[in-house]
């Protein structure tokens, strides 16, 4: 079976280092995508589910963190730093790899054979890691959203955010549904990522970010399909069975 990979870096130059020395040392790799920003490569995450993915920890949009804690336990993650011992030490405690910049030949071929030995076995928990990551690299606060202005027929109304019942993406709009009406907005989903607090909203498919307080219960269709009911909406909400993990005891 061809494993296959993600990257996630937002300078070209270590894109193209990071590309030539997977395919030195990993030749039998499938890069899926190459994204140059968080909210990317989260998409593409969803996308193609690659089994391992190496994360810039700074990128636009989500960061590397943030990407790695929407991920969880569903692929095996190499971060990629420019950070020194602080980080290091951190990284040293987890059960997940790193690369330093400036990646090194060796250093790379190290994570690709303790990529192969992993594959076979469950993602690690990097529940502590994040933790120690976030304490090690403190980032710069960003304001969660708390409005969004929204087209509503001929009116652009500003709406309150926990007034939302769910996102959805609606081709090159997002769909805003609240109890009693809804709206589009000309950002896409995956871009309004980064303002939305995950403990919150949900992301319950590729497209779908449903309020938490809004849900009214999950309920299974079948043995591999659930839907989500919710409060003040008769519209009911697919699960993928990416996120099917989020509903169970």
């Amino acid at each position: 079976m061809t494993p296959t990979v993600l990257i996630a870096e937002d300078e070209p130059l270590m894109r193209e280092r990071l590309l030539s020395l997977l395919a030195a040392h990993w030749p039998e790799a499938q890069v899926v995508l190459v994204a140059e920003n968080g909210n990317d490569a989260w998409d593409g995450f969803l996308e193609h589910e690659p089994q391992a993915v190496f994360l810039d920890i700074r990128m636009p949009g989500l960061s590397g963190l943030e990407v790695a804690e929407r991920i969880g336990k569903r692929a095996h993650i190499v971060f990629v730093t420019a950070y020194d011992q602080y980080a290091v030490d951190a990284f040293d405690a987890g059960a997940v790899d790193y690369l330093l910049k400036p990646v090194q030949a060796e250093r790379m071929e190290r994570a690709v054979g303790r990529l192969r030995d992993k594959l076979g076995a469950q993602p690690a928990d990097m529940a502590d890691l994040l933790q120690s990551l976030r304490a090690a690299l403190p980032a710069a606060p960003r304001e969660k959203m708390k409005w969004i202005k929204a087209s509503v027929g001929k009116q652009i109304r500003l709406i309150d955010i926990d007034d939302v019942l769910f996102f959805q993406a609606d081709t090159k709009y997002t769909r805003v549904v609240l109890a009693g009406f809804e709206a589009l907005v000309r950002t896409p989903l995956k871009d309004l990522l980064g303002g939305l607090d995950p403990q919150q909203f949900w992301q319950i498919h590729r497209g779908t970010m449903v309020n938490v307080k809004a849900i009214e219960a999950a309920e299974r269709i079948d043995a591999e399909r659930m839907q989500v009911l919710v409060r003040g909406c008769a519209e009911k909400l697919p699960v993928s069975r990416t996120f099917t993990h989020l509903f169970r005891d």
